[in-house]
C-alpha cells in the first residue's frame, strides 16, 4: 500500500506564500519522479511543477519564476513553494509520484488526495 499525504494548503492573499509538501510512504521502494498538478473549477487538470529523482524541475509558464520545487529523496517528499501568488492560482493541488514497491519491477503512479489552495484579491 502506498499513499501521498498532502499538507500546507490554505487560504492567502494575492502575493503571498504557501508551501505545499507531499509525503509518499507505505510500502516503498524508489520514488522516481514527483510532480503537483492543479485543478480549477470547471477547468481541466494540469501540470504544475515535477521534479526528477537526480532533481531536474520543470515548471509550467504561468508559474515559472513564482514557485519553486524541490524534494528530499530520504523522506520521500516533495515540497512546492509558492509566492508572488494570484487569484488565478485558485485551485486544488494534486501531488503525483511515479513509485516502484518491493518485488515489482515497474514503477506504479499515485496520486494524492487534494489539498485547497486560495488566492484572494
Amino acid at each position: 500500500q502506498v499513499q501521498l499525504v498532502e499538507s500546507g494548503g490554505g487560504l492567502v492573499q494575492a502575493g503571498g506564500s504557501l508551501r505545499l509538501s507531499c509525503a509518499a510512504s507505505g510500502t516503498i521502494f524508489s520514488v522516481n519522479g514527483m510532480a503537483w498538478y492543479r485543478q480549477a473549477p470547471g477547468k481541466e487538470r494540469e501540470s504544475v511543477a515535477g521534479i526528477t529523482r537526480g532533481g531536474s524541475t520543470n515548471y509550467a509558464d504561468s508559474v515559472k519564476g513564482r514557485f519553486t520545487l524541490s524534494r528530499d529523496n530520504a523522506k520521500n517528499t516533495v515540497y512546492l513553494q509558492m509566492s508572488s501568488l494570484k487569484p488565478e492560482d485558485t485551485a486544488v493541488y494534486y501531488c503525483f509520484a511515479e513509485v516502484r514497491r518491493p518485488g515489482w519491477p515497474l514503477y506504479s503512479n499515485y496520486w494524492g488526495q487534494g489539498t485547497q489552495v486560495t488566492v484572494s484579491s
